[in-house]
């Protein structure tokens, strides 16, 4: 292992150990700290103790967690926001993956009114709404987009991956939103969309899909992978 600091990772969410993707996080950044050489230290931030970037300064690399509803969901936005404008290492896996879309619609594209679903059904603007088909422990293949971030790290376009999900982004945005900054990387067997990547990023990923499950079989997450080893490129 090389002889520097271990990787310091901020894990976004509100720590529930009877969620199955919180139980093989820890376990998936083990194994990728293991496969690549690095050492990773990694700490769980409650959304509603998030209240500034002064929590994330020091932090390589942030990951936005399954297990929405967040307790706070200003303080998940707010953290996706940092690692976008100050170009840290992103991850967002289902939960994560809704809250990115729904910072960058926010403050990209100036919608301000762009709700979640989950919190605000009622809103004019239900940027992440009920999936047609809710994923509940389903697992599906994903063609993923040649040349982006997360067909590199899986070495393939075609994988399959698991879901715990009730909600996407909602077709009728989904035209708007994605473009020459934030693109559509993968998309279900359906070809509905499941993974976005921002192009003007070092690395900033956003899944549907959870790929952290892998580690609870004892295999590396390619995905979480190339996320440890893009917070040892960029680290501070």
């Amino acid at each position: 292992m090389e002889n520097q600091r271990p990787l310091h990772i901020a894990l976004v969410g509100d720590h529930d150990p009877r969620i199955t993707a919180h139980r093989a996080i820890s376990i998936a950044l083990e194994l990728a700290g293991k496969h690549s050489g690095h050492g990773i230290r990694f700490q769980w931030l409650a959304t509603d103790l998030i209240a500034d970037n002064a929590l994330l300064n020091d932090f390589d690399g942030v990951w936005c967690v399954p297990g929405s509803p967040y307790r706070d969901e200003g303080g998940a936005l707010g953290a996706i926001r940092f690692a976008r404008e100050q170009r840290r290492p992103f991850l967002g896996t289902c939960g994560g993956f809704q809250h990115a879309v729904l910072e960058y619609a926010r403050n990209v594209m100036g919608w301000d009114d762009a709700a979640h679903g989950e919190t605000s059904p009622e809103a004019e603007r239900v940027l992440v709404a009920p999936l047609s088909c809710a994923l509940i422990e389903t697992i599906d293949s994903l063609q993923l987009s040649a040349g982006s971030l997360i067909a590199g790290a899986y070495g393939r376009q075609t994988v399959f991956e698991g879901y715990h999900c009730r909600f996407g982004v909602n077709p009728d945005f989904e035209k708007a939103l994605l473009g020459e900054r934030l693109h559509a990387v993968a998309r279900d067997s359906a070809g509905e969309l499941r993974a976005v990547e921002l192009r003007d990023h070092p690395f900033f990923v956003a899944t549907l899909f959870q790929p952290e499950r892998a580690a609870l079989e004892g295999r590396v997450p390619p995905l979480v992978r190339a996320f440890v080893e893009a917070c040892a490129k960029s680290r501070l």
